[in-house]
């Protein structure tokens, strides 16, 4: 028995498309999905990973629906020049090393890029954040360079994936500014994007990274008032998101505000 279909019931359209001369409507504004780790794994208390096959079935879905995967530096880019219509932003946190064995020969197979948060301060080092569950390894130095060789998007997580709303000045200046440097000097390259560990934001945090010099940063709700593209909201996608289950995530990003409004 199949448990997924890589393409979207017969009776789901596209988003209709803006109103000529006007403000697009809200249900044309692109969202945001969230990802983390792509392998085989049984053992996720945490439910952060996705095996290769079902993401593989996800992004066949998207493209089913004339949708295509794309980082979120690409996404706004798009945005900015009224062209984010048909643009889904996909991002994969905390930097798993399975990033790069597993979901870019699927991002590759679907012509789609993302964006990868990753944790310099743990190069090469393991998901010790968490309690509990199997540990996994994190990118390396070369791993990171691979990753953007490939068109990705490389962006910071922080240092080490601790809680910003509880760091002090010192450690919210190095997960924020000395992260961000670290990265350019690995990939060569500007570092525009933040997200933060846990999606746990304040004032403060977003004050932090506005000024290390990031143009956006990834949360899960939206932050404080006036935080815009300082707290953009993503929606969770999992291994038991079936078609049904995508489609229903979907509206509800638009319904509840989870969707990037257009500029």
């Amino acid at each position: 028995m199949v448990a997924d279909t890589s393409a979207a019931p017969n009776t789901a359209k596209p988003d209709p498309a803006p109103p000529a001369g006007g403000r697009p409507s809200r249900r044309s504004a692109p969202w945001v999905a969230m990802y983390h780790s792509v392998s085989e794994c049984p053992d996720d208390p945490y439910n952060v990973t996705v095996t290769p096959a079902r993401l593989d079935r996800q992004l066949a879905w998207l493209s089913g629906r004339g949708l295509r995967g794309v980082s979120v530096r690409e996404l706004l880019a798009a945005r900015a020049r009224g062209a984010a219509r048909g643009l889904v932003g996909l991002t994969f946190d905390d930097g798993y090393d399975d990033f790069v064995t597993h979901a870019l020969p699927v991002l590759h197979r679907w012509d789609f890029t993302a964006t990868v948060f990753v944790l310099p301060g743990r190069l090469g080092g393991e998901n010790a954040w968490e309690a509990t569950g199997p540990r996994k390894p994190l990118l390396d130095v070369d791993g990171i360079r691979r990753a953007a060789a490939a068109g990705m998007e490389i962006a910071s997580h922080g240092l080490v994936h601790v809680d910003l709303t509880r760091a002090t000045d010192e450690e919210l200046h190095a997960e924020t500014n000395d992260s961000r440097h670290r990265l350019a000097g690995i990939t060569g390259g500007d570092i525009a994007g933040f997200c933060y560990p846990y999606g746990y934001l304040d004032e403060r945090a977003t004050a932090a990274v506005r000024r290390a010099g990031y143009r956006y940063a990834c949360a899960i709700t939206p932050g404080p008032a006036g935080s815009g593209d300082f707290a953009l909201p993503r929606i969770h996608v999992g291994q038991a998101d079936t078609s049904l289950r995508l489609e229903l995530k979907r509206r509800l990003a638009l319904a509840h505000g989870r969707a990037l409004e257009s500029a």
